[in-house]
């Protein structure tokens, strides 16, 4: 690809602000739960045991609409069609009615107290070998454990066995069922082959759009008031955040903490000339812009001074390719390629995966590595998370979700959520003002979707081809 790239001065659009989106419907709630058992029967498991805490909850929250908040909890399925058993500590019980699930009566519950904070009362539950017991587990059963990750050949010496949840649950799994019994079974959650959360439904769409709607504007409101002198206190407060749950920190880096990745602000002050980075992720999105603290390319380190034609450029001729390229049917291993032959790492230092599967949390799994077969598909929902970095030039960055849908998946999404859909096709629409080359099943849920910001104090100047 050999188009111009120029700067161009943008009004931000103006896209309607959509509504908050409704819970999922216990129809919905019940077909992934049916779907749950359906491949338990695959994969020849009799049970499923789903762990989540505060950190890991996204896939206790995708099949039964529960998240834990100060404690642990465990859900109980078996792979015949009774209401799966959740276990709570003392203060879940009183957050299970966020679950329609629960609420419909469909959600069995039980205290157990081990997953209660310290010093709080815990002697009244079962044990949870009784628990287990009477939920039909036996030396015979053939249970699934399904934490927050699976294991790859060669990083453990028994993948197939080794779970991350913790060590006294699987201590007492392994005193009821036999060994070779016992599985890690988190991949039918988060494979990017056959994982349920890889694939997302027209609900979960309106969801992330929601929560890219929500990134995507803080972040334009923290450009929009950066000013040299501030603290980078001072200038996250003009995020706006609202309190809708936040899947990881806040950050920005600045001249405080410009040497440590992932970064919260720390009090320091923005100082002229530094690079910079802002990434806001709520439940279901992540959206950063990496630039420099400058007004343009005079405000630079003169070392630096080369940083749109030797870095940003090339970054956004890769992104160009990289969208071009992300149709269905595509393997990952040749976007993966696609970006390395692009950004070579001895110059930008691309060393995560370029692109990764998103959902409830920021990072479940990706299809993008190298040498990969597997196949960008409908319903996977994708986030643009190339990051280059440079011990000159920084960063430059324009991370931000988008969904893979056919057209039948569309066709729903207009059906269900036309206001949704309509919003998509205008990004899409702006986004190919700017030169960027969609295929038809992309859709954009970010506000500032195609808007790469190389000087964050004249934030309304962008990269564009002609």
């Amino acid at each position: 690809m050999k188009k111009k790239i120029i700067m161009r001065n943008i009004k931000f659009p103006d896209y309607v602000f959509p509504s908050v989106p409704a819970p999922p419907q216990v129809q919905e709630l019940e077909e992934r739960l049916q779907c749950c058992r359906n491949k338990m029967i695959v994969h020849g498991l009799s049970h499923l045991i789903v762990y989540g805490d505060r950190e890991h909850f996204a896939n206790l929250m995708y099949l039964v609409h529960f998240d834990p908040r100060f404690e642990e909890a465990l859900l109980i399925m078996s792979v015949e069609k009774l209401a799966p058993l959740i276990l709570v500590g003392n203060e879940g019980e009183g957050h299970l009615g966020v679950s329609p699930l629960f609420q419909a009566g469909k959600l069995r519950c039980e205290r157990f107290q081990t997953f209660s904070l310290m010093s709080q009362p815990r002697d009244t539950s079962r044990s949870l070998e009784t628990i287990l017991r009477e939920e039909g587990i036996t030396d015979k059963s053939k249970v699934g454990v399904v934490g927050w990750k699976y294991f790859i050949s060669g990083e453990l010496k028994d993948t197939q066995h080794a779970s991350d949840i913790p060590s006294y649950l699987m201590d007492i799994l392994r005193s009821l069922v036999a060994s070779a019994n016992l599985t890690n079974a988190t991949d039918l959650l988060i494979s990017p082959e056959y994982g349920m959360r890889s694939f997302v439904s027209p609900s979960e769409i309106a969801f992330f759009e929601y929560a890219n709607v929500l990134g995507s504007e803080s972040v334009k409101r923290v450009l929009k008031n950066l000013q040299i002198g501030k603290t980078d206190f001072e200038v996250m407060q003009s995020a706006g955040y609202t309190g809708f749950p936040l899947s990881c920190y806040m950050t920005i880096k600045s001249s405080g903490n410009q040497n440590y990745g992932l970064s919260s602000p720390v009090g320091a002050k923005l100082c002229l000339g530094q690079p910079c980075s802002i990434s806001i992720a709520h439940w279901g999105s992540n959206v950063c812009r990496a630039g420099w603290l400058a007004a343009d390319i005079n405000d630079l380190p003169t070392i630096a001074k080369g940083y749109i034609s030797e870095f940003v450029a090339p970054y956004l001729e890769a992104l160009y390719e990289w969208f071009r390229n992300l149709r269905i049917g595509v393997t990952g291993g040749s976007l993966y390629q696609l970006i390395e032959n692009l950004l070579p790492y001895d110059k930008f230092n691309v060393y995560l995966n370029p692109g990764h599967l998103i959902h409830l949390d920021e990072w479940t799994t990706s299809p993008i590595y190298k040498g990969s077969t597997n196949k960008i598909l409908s319903g996977m929902y994708i986030q643009s998370d190339i990051i280059p970095r440079s011990p000159v030039y920084g960063s430059s960055r324009m991370e931000d979700g988008f969904i893979i849908a056919d057209q039948l998946l569309r066709q729903k999404l207009m059906e269900l959520y036309p206001a949704v859909y309509e919003r998509c096709m205008s990004r899409r629409k702006f986004m190919e003002e700017l030169g960027f080359e969609l295929p038809e099943e992309v859709l954009p849920l970010s506000n500032l979707a195609g808007m790469v910001v190389p000087f964050f104090l004249q934030c309304n100047c962008v990269m564009s081809f002609v």
